[in-house]
């Protein structure tokens, strides 16, 4: 199964609210943003990291407000480590089944940790991502996503 259906299998099969939107493939912030008639900060920048250190070598999925950048030292500390790095395009594509810029805020890979910066939730009544595919993009309901998402929570934004 595509991480799209495992997714959408997901969503329906725990009742959450979202709409689907497909449009133009592109995985720009602003751009995207724009065709989904939603804010930047409503969007859910996925990125995976890579963490070592203190004895821990893990992979992460680091979620926040797409108009806010990462700050890789507190994503390592988040879980314990000591540094992170962003992934490479081969792991990305083994942890997620996705590309740059697709990757949704979920985590179907045992190896994939899913940290979330609370300011997410915070600042919004619904999320914006592309949902495993560069032209699919997907609007849900954030109390159902904290339901659904089953997520760590940390301070992760510079």
């Amino acid at each position: 199964m595509s991480t799209f259906e495992k997714l959408t299998a997901l969503l329906d099969s725990q009742q959450a609210s979202y709409t689907l939107m497909e449009h133009e493939p592109t995985g720009k912030c602003e751009e995207v943003a724009a065709i989904r008639g939603t804010t930047v900060g409503q969007g859910a920048k996925a990125l995976v990291c890579h963490i070592k250190g203190n004895g821990i070598k893990q992979y992460v999925l680091a979620v926040l407000p797409a108009d806010e950048q990462a700050d890789l030292s507190k994503v390592a500390r988040a879980v314990g480590g000591l540094r992170a790095s962003l992934a490479s395009p081969p792991e990305v594509d083994r942890l997620t089944g996705c590309v740059f810029g697709a990757i949704p805020p979920f985590s179907f890979h045992e190896e994939l940790k899913l940290v979330v910066d609370p300011a997410l939730f915070e600042r919004n009544t619904e999320i914006a991502f592309n949902a495993g595919l560069l032209e699919k993009s997907i609007v849900l309901n954030v109390q159902d996503y904290q339901r659904v998402a089953s997520c760590e929570r940390a301070n992760i934004i510079k």
